[in-house]
């Protein structure tokens, strides 16, 4: 009778309803650990903490410095695609709902994340401004009414409706996880449908100019209706293995990916200097902007993905070069990629500081960006080192 009960629990998880395309369960079966995906992780970790230091030489080294798109690129791509990896084959194994509620749960972790990195961030801000150490920090940050109406800022910070400087990135993300559960229950059934079906909205967002609006009459730094897009291809990617043999055996598509990536890097690196700035074609200078990163302008996604299609030719899953020491600390940035990004936030603003108070000399500059690099590499160590001690002592010697 005992040896019932676990048959008779097994259909509460109704796998055997939820029909995966065989090419994406064969996809999501043969997949191996890459490294790639948490040392791109942890790169993109580093440059926004280098990014948010205003007047730092190290930021003159970051991706988006050489073309048209940057570090947020690579976070939500790279995160689309580990989400659909890991909560794919959980749907393969014990069933979708199983899959969709782990990814509500990361929502919640996000959300709880952003709130305690909200109120803490605000307030520091606003005791350093109101000390006079910067007192033009509090503009500078976005949030000019936390002294004179602080617990309406707080509460519009809960709903999202607030968007500090250097912020913007952790909020897109609540949002686009968040839909990504609807997403992932199309990628396993019909792949192709669902990219078009993001493609669509994206295009749709662009046009009718739809985004998420900060109050009292801003919009999001990064519109999820069009970023969606990006976390939807990785998930494609993922799936449906497309970046297989068969599209890196294309000498052609190598060749027109490096070509337009030296186009991208020849224009970004015109428009720094005014007098080489003066020969790009009015072509160029109208239809691409520096800037356009709010509605993810169309040469930015193309420019990415040209990036990562030669990264992962030149770069294979078993190049030993992964298991180099120095690159260890980047993949592990990458592996805790959450509480690393929300350390480099107020790392960021402490560089910032230290800057704008003392002398800003570049040697000065280089020493804020490696300590940071250091205190974030030794977070990320201790948080997997604590995880580690977590585990069982039998899983320990296992792994």
């Amino acid at each position: 009778m005992d040896r019932r009960l676990p048959l008779k629990a097994a259909p509460l998880i109704p796998e055997a309803n939820f029909r995966m395309k065989p090419s994406v369960k064969a996809n999501l079966s043969a997949y191996r650990h890459d490294a790639r995906l948490y040392l791109t992780l942890g790169i993109a970790n580093w440059s926004v903490f280098v990014d948010h230091i205003p007047n730092n030489v190290v930021n003159l080294l970051t991706l988006r410095n050489f073309g048209f798109s940057g570090a947020a690129d690579l976070f939500v791509f790279v995160v689309g695609y580990g989400v659909a990896v890991i909560h794919g084959r959980m749907a393969l194994e014990r069933g979708y709902l199983v899959a969709a509620t782990r990814i509500f749960r990361r929502v919640w972790r996000l959300y709880a994340a952003y709130v305690v990195l909200f109120v803490i961030y605000i307030d520091t801000i606003a005791y350093v401004a109101s000390q006079s150490m910067a007192p033009e920090i509090i503009h500078e940050y976005n949030i000019s009414g936390i002294l004179e109406h602080p617990l309406r800022i707080l509460v519009r910070g809960l709903v999202l409706q607030e968007e500090p400087l250097n912020l913007d990135l952790l909020q897109l993300m609540i949002p686009l996880m968040a839909f990504f559960p609807f997403a992932l229950w199309g990628l396993l059934r019909r792949p192709n449908v669902t990219l078009a079906a993001s493609v669509a909205l994206y295009l749709a967002a662009r046009w009718f100019d739809w985004n998420f609006r900060v109050y009292p009459d801003q919009e999001w730094t990064f519109n999820p209706l069009c970023w969606q897009m990006l976390m939807v291809l990785g998930g494609w990617f993922a799936v449906t293995g497309a970046s297989g043999r068969t599209l890196r055996s294309m000498t052609w598509l190598r060749l027109l990916a490096g070509a337009y990536i030296v186009f991208a890097m020849a224009v970004t690196l015109m428009r720094h200097s005014p007098a080489l700035s003066a020969y790009l074609p009015d072509l160029v200078v109208n239809s691409i902007a520096p800037t356009d990163k709010e509605n993810l302008a169309p040469y930015r996604v193309v420019h990415f993905l040209a990036l990562a299609f030669l990264a992962t030719h030149l770069i294979p899953a078993d190049h030993p070069g992964l298991k180099y020491r120095p690159l260890q600390a980047v993949i592990t940035c990458g592996e805790e990629w959450l509480a690393v990004f929300c350390v480099g936030v107020f790392l960021s603003f402490a560089g910032h500081l230290i800057l704008i108070t003392g002398a800003n000399l570049m040697v000065i500059q280089i020493a804020v960006s490696l300590l940071g690099f250091a205190a974030m590499t030794a977070v990320a160590y201790y948080i997997s080192w604590s995880k580690w001690q977590d585990l069982p002592a039998t899983a320990r010697q296992q792994a």
